[in-house]
């Protein structure tokens, strides 16, 4: 796949992230959060990824059956159904970039404008990961996120070895580029309904979930 931007089509600042899908239009409307959105330039670097996140498993694992009586406003019988972990996300926080090599970075030296030309030499898999307070799987995060805010995403995304991007550089300045998936960031509601109908505490959980293959450039 090979990507092209055209110096004239965007504003002269830092940098700029580009997104490898033809839904950016509909994906932008559906966030609740300023979305990063294709051909706006980023004033550096995406940013880490904080500490503390964990893949998500990829189903929902099975646990025994609780015992003990139902809560007394519960439903009149004992027994609700297996064990059950629950993620209901309220608040999109925009994208997030999760990168797969290292950055790449090509710098102009002369007095006129330069196309800088990058291509994919790592590839890998990123996958939904998550706070330590959610313990749904990847598939309950994904079907609940795309549910609330429209959206296609996937339980886990494959970069390619190969894909292309080119982009001007200005003179005297250098242009970093760094490949990988983009990704939903979500905060939500996590907890889990146990088999005798009883709730554990609810608590505040964040999710990446993963959306596209794209690029994140910006120049210094």
């Amino acid at each position: 796949m090979r990507t092209m931007i055209r110096r004239g089509l965007l504003v002269p600042i830092a940098a700029v992230a580009i997104f490898g899908s033809t839904n950016s239009a509909a994906f932008a409307e559906s966030m609740e959060a300023t979305p990063v959105e294709e051909g706006i330039l980023q004033p550096g670097p995406p940013p880490e990824e904080e500490e503390g996140f964990e893949s998500a498993p990829s189903e929902t694992e099975e646990l025994p059956p609780t015992s003990g009586k139902p809560p007394a406003d519960g439903p009149s019988a004992e027994y609700c159904g297996p064990t059950k972990h629950v993620y209901k996300p309220n608040a999109n926080l925009g994208k997030a970039h999760a990168g797969i090599g290292v950055a790449q970075a090509n710098y102009n030296a002369t007095s006129r404008t330069a196309r800088s030309w990058f291509k994919s030499e790592v590839g890998g898999e990123v996958g939904v990961t998550v706070s330590s307070e959610v313990k749904a799987s990847a598939s309950v995060v994904v079907s609940e996120v795309e549910a609330k805010y429209g959206v296609d995403l996937s339980a886990k995304v494959t970069a390619k070895v190969g894909n292309e991007i080119q982009v001007d550089t200005p003179p005297k300045k250098t242009t970093y580029a760094k490949f990988g998936v983009w990704r939903m960031k979500n905060t939500g509601i996590a907890y889990t309904i146990y088999s005798n109908c009883t709730t554990s505490p609810k608590k505040t959980g964040t999710t990446f979930s993963p959306w596209c293959v794209g690029w994140y450039l910006w120049e210094r």
